[in-house]
């Protein structure tokens, strides 16, 4: 295996100990005590700084105080929701409370009837009441408002009348229908998750290299840090660029190699593709100090080193989703600055490189949040995949969490495994130094859109890269909102292909032909174009029914030579012998 040997890098954290004044020499193991008692305190937060929350309150309430006006404008507010509320107890109709477009806590027909609808009503009135008086208030710093707002909307989502047995009508008629057997089911549900979280442990609901991950390769280059996978070709001839994926490391790559009938990679490789893709390790404390700049170098840099000898030095397709896509960004942006032309292209997937408008995220992303959760990585050397899960958790708490708990525990419902369940159930952990890095370089700092970021002890930027881009944003992503992904058209003056698909940040990019109800956008901007704003961009492009995969394979194609003949798997000769098959080791990990 080789080894990697961490390049010199700029301090991704404050240092562990300051330095001492001659006046005031430090104490021995303050910092580190400090460390201790926070890392403690994140256990019991979930890894949430109540420092952070304190001040967001803090903030908030104050300056509400100091606006008697406001407090009175909600005050009325508050009596006409109640005096509506009356009228539908009393029968005498008025106005009614449509939850939102994403919220299917309510679509169940019993919820239409009373006493259920007096409980629905309630509910929405005090929830549209509270997201009035949690919206901008002059003086107020938006992190903190969008932070109390969201926290707000966390809490009442707790006591949503859907999550309690006798106020629901769905659980009241399965409770009658069943004889109360479906409280029985639900608590061996319960015994079944309980025992698995007290073992740190996921059953999978499908097996890895055999329903799941599954295409057939073979892992051709392995170090410290990842494991790269080249795909068996399936048709007689291939195109001579070949396609490198950089999945993000948050989750295990093979979201991109699900089910036969929903591989991305199985769909490249049977559309003439010779595709290669990195699967990262899952780390442990061994790995606490590998960075962003190791993931580059001993990732994307040693991925395409590996692929160019494998194929005869062709110029390569780059393919980044998520993380990895960023990550592949300031790869490129490197290569770009240094003269090193092996890229034909770039494809991002649901990926920034500005974060100015990185989503819910980011209102965890602040210096009081970033120390607390550095304290908490410090103690183990990793982010625990438990706390990454519900985190993401969080931003869809309705659906991933309440609407779950309901089914699988009131109603006693499993819900039937799929593969998307089965990725999503087996999460991974993050280095210390690497997350660390990601989250104040990118989120909290933005130091790649606005030229900060280092590579090779130099500065990158987005917009020294000269080849054309295939970009991709989804419509209802949680996590890369599309607008945001759209703002690459400001940091490149380039070759722009965007497109917008429906579905969240994993079903948008999982997306197969034939797939019910999907549906994309895509425009072309050519260099020297002027900007187009997202909302003009988005009322000027006409949607299209069905799969993006297509689209993008035919521009795959359009910037690709002629088809011959498919290189071998793996060249021993250079280094680079075929080994194990695919999915490879890493990936199975826990």
């Amino acid at each position: 295996m080789n080894q990697i040997s961490p390049p010199p890098r700029a301090a991704a954290m404050p240092p562990d100990v300051p330095a001492a004044s001659p006046a005031l020499p430090a104490i021995p193991g303050a910092v580190e005590l400090d460390r201790m008692i926070h890392a403690a305190e994140a256990r019991l937060t979930g890894g949430f700084s109540p420092v952070a929350i304190g001040l967001a309150g803090f903030d908030w309430w104050v300056h509400l105080l100091n606006r008697p006006a406001r407090r009175a404008e909600l005050a009325r507010h508050a009596v006409e929701e109640w005096a509506m509320l009356w009228r539908d107890a009393l029968g005498l109709g008025g106005e009614r409370v449509n939850p939102g477009a994403m919220d299917h806590r309510f679509v169940h027909p019993g919820w239409r009837e009373p006493p259920f609808s007096l409980f629905e009503q309630g509910f929405l009135r005090m929830e549209r009441w509270w997201d009035e008086a949690t919206q901008t208030l002059r003086g107020v710093d938006p992190g903190n408002q969008r932070l109390i707002s969201f926290l707000i909307r966390q809490a009442l989502d707790v006591f949503s009348p859907s999550n309690m047995p006798l106020l629901n009508p769905e659980v009241f008629e399965a409770t009658v229908r069943s004889g109360g057997t479906n409280f029985l089911a639900g608590w061996r549900n319960l015994l079944a998750d309980t025992t698995d979280a007290l073992a740190g442990s996921a059953r999978l609901p499908l097996r890895v290299g055999k329903d799941i991950a599954a295409t057939p390769g073979k892992v051709v280059f392995r170090n410290e840090l990842m494991e790269l996978i080249q795909y068996r070709p399936s048709t007689p001839e291939v195109r001579p660029e070949p396609v490198l994926i950089v999945p993000a490391w948050i989750m295990k790559y093979y979201i991109l190699d699900l089910s036969p009938q929903n591989s991305l990679i199985r769909y490249l490789v049977g559309e003439g593709h010779t595709v290669f893709c990195i699967s990262w390790r899952n780390p442990g404390k061994e790995q606490r100090d590998l960075g962003m700049e190791d993931y580059r170098l001993s990732g994307v840099m040693a991925a395409l080193d590996a692929v160019n000898a494998i194929c005869g030095s062709r110029a390569v397709h780059a393919c980044g989703y998520c993380l990895g896509g960023t990550l592949l960004a300031i790869a490129a942006a490197a290569m770009a600055r240094d003269n090193d032309t092996r890229l034909a292209s770039v494809t991002l997937f649901a990926a920034q490189t500005d974060f100015t408008e990185a989503g819910e995220l980011q209102l965890f992303i602040t210096e009081s949040q970033l120390a607390f959760l550095e304290d908490l990585m410090w103690e183990e050397g990793y982010l625990d995949n438990r706390q990454m899960a519900g985190a993401f958790q969080l931003l869809r708490s309705r659906d991933l969490i309440w609407s779950r708990l309901v089914k699988e525990y009131l109603l006693g419902v499993r819900e039937h495994p799929n593969d998307l369940m089965a990725w999503n159930a087996d999460t991974t952990r993050m280095p210390y130094r690497m997350h660390s890095e990601y989250l104040r370089w990118l989120f909290l700092n933005n130091d790649l859109a606005e030229g900060r970021l280092m590579a090779g002890g130099r500065p990158v930027s987005v917009g020294d890269i000269a080849v054309p881009f295939f970009v991709v944003g989804t419509e209802s992503d949680h996590v890369a909102p599309w607008r945001s992904v759209y703002k690459i058209h400001l940091l490149n003056e380039g070759d722009i292909t965007f497109a917008l698909t429906s579905g969240g940040h994993n079903a948008g990019i999982v997306s197969e032909p034939g797939h019910p109800r999907r549906h994309f956008r895509l425009q072309q901007r050519l260099p020297g174009a002027h900007y187009l704003g997202p909302e003009q961009w988005l009322e000027t492009t006409t949607a299209h029914e069905g799969s993006w995969w297509p689209q993008w394979t035919l521009w795959l194609a359009a910037h690709s030579g002629p088809p011959g003949p498919a290189p071998a798997l793996g060249n021993a000769k250079a280094g680079y012998p075929a080994g194990l098959d695919a999915p490879g080791s890493y990936v199975l990990q826990p």
